[in-house]
């Protein structure tokens, strides 16, 4: 039993996001900075350009609108959200010529602001705006964790407006989206849960019950509809809405909270967000609140820990690192990686007057996919000698056919 609890701890730590993190040069947190503001570096940052360009390119295939939204706003917009009364300990606030402007730690009154610049018909609807939202929250220090907890976080965050025959369907349809963003990264387990009021102390929430009841059988509905179970959570609802929440399942079987669909009774009361019915009166608006993979610092920081840093190739930072064994070799090499780049292969040259096998133990470190040795062989014959990260060498192939056999593994995401 110690034996196996001691190898879960020594897997946990090489899996450790904070230890990778600085390892393959993904990302860094600096207290010169700010703790709790993560840098990131040239491979971490193009890691989450390919997360968050799949991210947009699936929206855009489901007929999300993508919107942008400044990083503050004047204090009268969290006085009519609420958040200045509610939340004003967690925000950063700052006083310039008489005016006071909070730094957003929420993303939602923006988009209400969008969505009430003009008058509403029930055609219109729905309306589903998108957005990865930089916030800021100002967290407790002791609570700080990598990048699972920090103060600076950007979200992939969405808002749904739509009229009450429509939520159904709406949410059933974000929970098939959600489905296919976890599993197109790796992730085929989750717990869900869906949190609804204290059936005791109905007074403790905003709206009245027969919004409660649409609302909380509308959720439940749309997940037995998917065939998703889950536990029902009473009283964990917050005071403006039920919500479901999704955990999903890494590869040490640890839960981590990822997506959210939450109704919101306050905001549309408070921004008076409406639409013209047909029969050309205003109605409420029914609004969500939904967010796929929660922030991309907390997804990342998953991401790394799930594959322990050997990812996919269609994520990975550098795909193949190219390695002649020796200088004389170079140019030939050279015009391997060259070749590779045009083919929109994400290549490395380590030209480096090192041996050759230092060149490979150093890949291995580094986890990239794909190894390529250029020797006399490979010269002579246009051939390269292709090796596997973990797996070792896996033949001789033509340039044309590597390169054809990395952009079908990133086409098919494996």
């Amino acid at each position: 039993m110690k034996a196996k609890e001691g190898k879960k701890a020594e897997e946990i730590m090489d899996r450790n996001h904070r230890v990778l993190g600085q390892r393959l040069d993904l990302f860094s947190i600096n207290e010169e900075a700010g703790v709790g503001l993560v840098l990131w570096h040239p491979k971490g940052a193009l890691v989450r350009r390919i997360v968050e360009n799949f991210w947009v390119q699936e929206h855009l295939n489901r007929g999300y609108q993508l919107v942008c939204t400044p990083h503050m706003a004047r204090a009268e917009l969290w006085e009519t959200s609420g958040h200045m009364s509610y939340y004003l300990e967690n925000m950063y606030t700052l006083d310039k010529e008489g005016e006071t402007y909070v730094v957003k730690p929420m993303n939602c009154p923006f988009h209400i602001l969008i969505y009430k610049s003009r008058k509403r018909s029930y055609r219109d609807l729905p309306v589903r705006y998108a957005e990865w939202g930089t916030v800021y929250r100002h967290e407790r220090s002791g609570t700080l964790h990598g990048l699972l907890r920090v103060r600076g976080f950007t979200q992939d965050d969405a808002h749904i407006f739509c009229a009450p025959e429509q939520i159904e369907d709406e949410v059933s349809k974000a929970l098939e989206f959600t489905e296919h963003m976890l599993k197109t990264f790796g992730f085929h387990d989750y717990k869900i849960e869906l949190s609804t009021r204290d059936p005791d102390h109905p007074e403790r929430y905003m709206g009245s019950n027969q919004e409660w009841d649409m609302a909380q059988g509308t959720l439940a509905r749309a997940l037995k509809k998917r065939g998703l179970s889950y536990a029902e959570m009473p009283g964990e609802a917050v005071f403006y809405g039920p919500k479901i929440d999704i955990k999903l399942v890494d590869a040490l079987g640890r839960a981590s909270q990822c997506t959210t669909i939450q109704f919101d009774f306050n905001l549309p009361k408070r921004f008076h967000v409406t639409y013209v019915g047909p029969d050309g009166t205003e109605h409420p608006v029914i609004m969500v609140h939904r967010a796929l993979l929660g922030s991309i610092e907390r997804f990342f920081g998953i991401l790394i820990e799930h594959y322990g840093g050997n990812f996919p190739v269609w994520l990975a930072p550098t795909q193949v690192k190219v390695l002649p064994i020796s200088d004389k070799l170079n140019r030939y090499a050279k015009t391997v990686h060259e070749g590779l780049l045009s083919q929109g292969v994400r290549s490395e040259l380590d030209d480096r007057s090192v041996t050759v096998g230092s060149k490979i133990r150093d890949a291995e470190m580094e986890k990239t996919p794909y190894i390529i040795i250029c020797g006399r062989r490979e010269e002579k014959s246009r051939l390269v000698s292709v090796r596997r990260h973990g797996l070792g060498p896996i033949g001789l192939l033509t340039l044309e056919e590597f390169g054809k056999k990395i952009l079908r593994e990133v086409q098919q995401r494996s």
